[in-house]
């Protein structure tokens, strides 16, 4: 059953891989390069942004009094998000080391590039910085306890979930107590794929 999720993993991997080729279509597309984790547009191309941007004022309007009234709970979330964004940082820092796992770079996983595009207003590239911090938190939280998962109880569980992690395919069968013996020690070291990134 490993090899099954493994093979199906890979092959998620690929996918993955494709999706890159095609975002990477997508900027000759639109005309912009990424240097340095910086992106560049031709002068025409910001141009032609500026001259769609939407006043704050009309966004605001068009939004409507419900959805404007929601923004208080919206960013209240942030303040526990950022808590644990630093305590899982502290987290990692202190025990992945002595379990022998790969700290997970942070950078990888929450990128907030969307606010410096042109045809956005403050209030859209404020909220492009919120989605792309707490999307890329989430991310990067999953990351943490994924590796953390395979460490302490790699097993399966008895349904699949709605999703899993990078490092489910690792783990054993639920109810293979055998092989959760046999292999416990192994797979708390299988992490040579994160220490290649």
């Amino acid at each position: 059953m490993r090899d099954t999720f493994r093979e199906i993993r890979s092959r998620m991997d690929e996918l993955e891989q494709q999706l890159r080729q095609e975002l990477a279509a997508k900027q000759e597309e639109f005309r912009y390069t990424v240097e340095k984790k910086k992106v560049r547009f031709s002068r025409e191309v910001q141009e032609a942004h500026r001259a769609l941007v939407t006043r704050w004022t009309a966004y605001a309007y068009e939004s409507g009094v419900f959805k404007v009234l929601t923004i208080p709970i919206i960013w209240f979330a942030l303040i526990p998000a950022m808590f644990l964004d630093v305590f899982v940082m502290l987290y990692q820092v202190i025990c992945f080391p002595v379990y022998g796992i790969p700290l997970v770079r942070r950078s990888d996983y929450i990128v907030l590039d969307r606010h410096r595009l042109k045809y956005l207003n403050w209030v859209e590239k404020c909220n492009c910085i919120y989605c792309g911090y707490f999307n890329g938190l989430m991310a990067y939280l999953r990351e943490i306890a994924g590796r953390t998962e395979q460490y302490w109880c790699p097993i399966r569980h008895s349904r699949l979930p709605k999703s899993t992690h990078s490092r489910y395919d690792r783990f054993v069968d639920y109810g293979d107590a055998e092989g959760y013996r046999r292999e416990l020690g192994e797979i708390r070291k299988d992490f040579e794929d994160c220490r290649k990134k």
